[in-house]
């Protein structure tokens, strides 16, 4: 009977490389195994290649980084927004999370090597617009967008760094120092301790967005509609809102309440994306 023989690795070129399957092997290994684990060399045994011929393709991580990034946001559908302001900064906002969330390794690149993919610049005039119709000047709505992305990023990095620390050790620290508190110091911790790590992992970004969003923008005392270059359908603005001394408590205890609470890894994440590695 015939036996079976291993196959050899037949001598000759390597597979023939392209810009499109460095970044298709780059991005699986990003969506797998995270940021920490992309190398050129790690990249290079993904394809069959040495790593010097990636080099033919691609710059440097940087670039290669960056076109993964473009990638990516290529394959997203660009949804229609409301008109109103508000609302308009709203669902940019928690559509910025979302993506984010579905992609954190993104957030690493972003924050770590001041990279970024150009495409993706569209929400971020979406949010700066909004601002701006609303009354802001454009110095004050690149604070407001500025603002949603410090809750965006912290947010983010926190549930995903939580997340990969419960996974390699299970039950958090945080979660037994908290379970170990008693009335007698800490009345208010302990009478939810034994819920705190479920509700550190409640989703709860989009009613913090919602909140941030009216503390940045003030009540309006009178409104026209108008119609705006890009949004066909009348906007709600006039006059610039007169700034107010004071915080509306409803408002700010909404605020508090979502931000307060340190947020911990979410019950569904995906940890399919992390960003930039230099080798």
């Amino acid at each position: 009977m015939p036996t079976d023989v291993p196959r050899r690795r037949g001598v000759g070129r390597p597979p023939r490389l392209s810009v499109e399957a460095i970044i298709d092997a780059a991005t699986r290994i990003l969506q797998d195994e995270g940021l920490e684990k992309l190398s050129m060399r790690r990249l290079a045994n993904e394809l069959g290649s040495a790593p010097m011929a990636l080099y033919h393709h691609i710059r440097d991580k940087d670039e290669l980084l960056v076109r993964v990034m473009e990638s990516q946001v290529r394959t997203i559908a660009r949804p229609d927004l409301p008109a109103e302001p508000r609302e308009r900064l709203i669902a940019a906002s928690v559509l910025l999370y979302d993506l984010l969330a579905e992609r954190p390794w993104i957030v690493e690149v972003l924050t770590s090597d001041n990279l970024i993919g150009p495409s993706a610049l569209w929400i971020v005039e979406e949010m700066l617009d909004a601002a701006i119709d609303y009354g802001h000047s454009p110095d004050e709505a690149h604070h407001v967008y500025r603002t949603i992305w410090y809750y965006i990023v912290g947010n983010l990095i926190i549930r995903v760094t939580s997340a990969r620390r419960r996974v390699r050790a299970g039950i958090a620290h945080q979660d037994q120092v908290v379970a170990q508190l008693t009335t007698a110091t800490h009345p208010r911790v302990a009478a939810i301790a034994n819920r705190w790590a479920e509700l550190n992992a409640r989703e709860s970004h989009r009613q913090a967005l919602a909140a941030i969003v009216d503390g940045l923008l003030p009540s309006r005392r009178s409104a026209t509609p108008h119609y705006t270059a890009s949004h066909t359908a009348p906007v709600a603005t006039t006059k610039r809102p007169e700034r107010q001394g004071s915080v509306d408590p409803s408002q700010l205890e909404l605020f508090i309440s979502l931000c307060i609470p340190p947020y911990g890894p979410p019950t569904e994440l995906s940890v399919s994306w992390h960003p930039i590695m230099r080798t």
